[in-house]
């Protein structure tokens, strides 16, 4: 974006949704608009572009719950590494084998901040919304409103809404794709699993079904597609002795990858060696999970975020 551009696009954002304090919109890299949140609560880290969050800090927490990538890239058509990624109307590859990127394009679109507010109990909440144009109708031609509501507080809680502004059904699949901090990979866990099918994606395994015998563990590329997934799953960090809760609705898969250093080292926006401190534990509808939603409807994705002291009970400041 050009520079008198942003400038006056943050200052009519922060005269219109600025919570003083609280909240308050910048330029970040790239020249994107990003939005900051401080709060009693937590401190977060917002870019427009793609409706993503990057950084999300409760105060009892002595380091990021999201991993960003040092490298990652702040360009025009081009994935942020990191964070929160919003993958949406497809995940993964294209599914009608057209050549369009993977994980379709709401991560790769300046979205629209509509809302912002302060909650009784002190969160912020912010609502953003991306329309169909004539630019993503010719990628995927159906008319829609697409919502993501955040709310910064104790625990980072997403909710994406799908409706259908259209007068034909909207095949989807989708994922909030999030990238969790970590100490070390080889000392992470991540519960809840046992005993659930999974579509093993990894290399030289590529549409294997298999099941998932106790804790996944991390020594070697994991990328998998978990069906019939509980609602709730925690990742056990071990290096920094903490837990991490991500409880989700409007979701019946699960996705956990992490590229291992084979993969990895074809990532140009991944820093030498970056793949040993980050998971990701998705939130999804992916693989078979296609979510069909009517004219006129609606469909909503949740997911919630929190932090707990290392193998123990409950929320570090309530849930």
């Amino acid at each position: 974006m050009n520079v008198p551009r942003i400038a006056h696009l943050l200052d009519t954002l922060n005269a219109t949704h600025g919570q003083p304090g609280q909240l308050r919109l910048e330029e970040g890299p790239g020249g994107l608009p990003i939005i900051n949140v401080h709060n009693a609560h937590a401190r977060a880290q917002i870019s427009l572009y793609g409706a993503q969050v990057l950084a999300f800090r409760p105060r009892a927490a002595d380091a990021d719950v999201l991993f960003l990538s040092p490298q990652a890239l702040y360009q025009s058509g081009k994935a942020i590494r990191g964070g929160v990624p919003v993958c949406w109307p497809w995940f993964g590859p294209d599914p009608q084998g057209l050549g369009r990127p993977n994980h379709g394009f709401a991560r790769t679109r300046l979205w629209t901040l509509q809302h912002t507010a302060t909650t009784a109990e002190g969160a912020t909440r912010i609502v953003l919304v991306l329309a169909d144009t004539p630019e993503t109708r010719a990628v995927w031609p159906h008319a829609f409103e697409l919502t993501l509501e955040i709310s910064v507080g104790a625990t980072l809680d997403l909710a994406l809404s799908t409706r259908n502004t259209g007068d034909a059904p909207l095949q989807i699949t989708q994922a909030l794709h999030s990238y969790f901090a970590v100490g070390d990979i080889a000392q992470v866990t991540v519960t809840g699993l046992d005993g659930c099918a999974y579509i093993d994606n990894a290399t030289g395994a590529r549409g294997a079904v298999r099941q998932q015998v106790g804790g996944v563990r991390f020594d070697a590329e994991v990328d998998r597609i978990y069906t019939d997934a509980p609602a709730e799953l925690a990742l056990v960090d071990g290096a920094r002795q903490r837990t991490l809760r991500i409880a989700s609705a409007g979701s019946r898969t699960a996705v956990v990858w992490n590229p291992g250093d084979a993969v990895a080292a074809g990532m140009a926006d991944l820093p030498s060696g970056g793949y040993r401190h980050f998971v990701c534990v998705e939130t999804a509808n992916a693989a078979h999970e296609v979510v069909s939603v009517p004219p006129g409807g609606e469909h909503r994705l949740v997911a919630r975020i929190g932090l707990t002291a290392a193998h123990g009970a409950g929320w570090v400041a309530g849930s």
